[in-house]
């Protein structure tokens, strides 16, 4: 009987730590959870202070090919989206939010309704003595795989196409020297004096007879 109420206790004193555990794991997670909305919410309002969340050495991967950056070489790609009212906008649908065992250490995944349609991003954050930091966080197109062949193939195509040429700076052409015709004479006024009235006139007072002394 006594082994019997010694389980039992030890089976409640368990269930307590685990409740407790439980307790603290959700109460951290809500951290993580608003650490990252903060983040996203930092583009959409154009704050600086999006890029200080993210850690000196970290990583964000963009949708195309080319985008890796470090957090200094994003902040200056990015500048002229954070000159606006808003960077772009990240809307969180579903997260996924794991963490290792001694708590410094956090990864996730998550769905975003964003500018550019559907969106997957997975990231890794890390807990320092002032907070959360973000060291890596990779971002793709969600493509359906119903149209995964069409965007491929697009991809294709505009991977084997020949890039456009710099444009040479433009001339403008020299005007070529204007020869004078008769019918520039005529349709200037000083050339043709009958072409201007007060000419016609002034020239008609000059040639006019005197009138005979008396």
């Amino acid at each position: 009987m006594k082994k019997i109420l010694l389980a039992c206790c030890l089976f409640m004193a368990s269930l307590g730590a685990f409740a407790q555990a439980a307790d603290v794991d959700a109460a951290y997670t809500k951290q993580i959870n608003a650490f990252i909305d903060e983040w996203h919410d930092d583009a959409a309002n154009a704050r600086m202070a999006y890029f200080d969340k993210i850690a000196k050495n970290g990583i964000y991967i963009g949708t195309d090919k080319s985008e890796l950056w470090n957090r200094e070489e994003f902040k200056a790609w990015a500048k002229r989206f954070f000159e606006r009212k808003s960077a772009w906008t990240f809307h969180s649908t579903k997260r996924n939010v794991y963490v290792s065992q001694d708590k410094k250490f956090i990864w996730f995944d998550e769905l975003l309704d964003t500018q550019m349609g559907p969106c997957q991003a997975s990231g890794v954050i890390r807990k320092t003595d002032k907070g959360f930091e973000i060291e890596h966080y990779q971002l793709s197109i969600a493509v359906p795989n119903g149209v995964a062949e069409k965007v491929t193939k697009t991809i294709k195509e505009y991977e084997a196409a020949p890039e456009p040429k710099a444009s040479e700076p433009r001339t403008e052409p020299k005007p070529e020297p204007r020869v004078e015709t008769k019918a520039d004479a005529k349709a200037d006024p000083k050339a043709d004096p009958k072409a201007d009235p007060k000419a016609e006139t002034r020239a008609e007072h000059k040639t006019a007879p005197k009138a005979p002394a008396k």
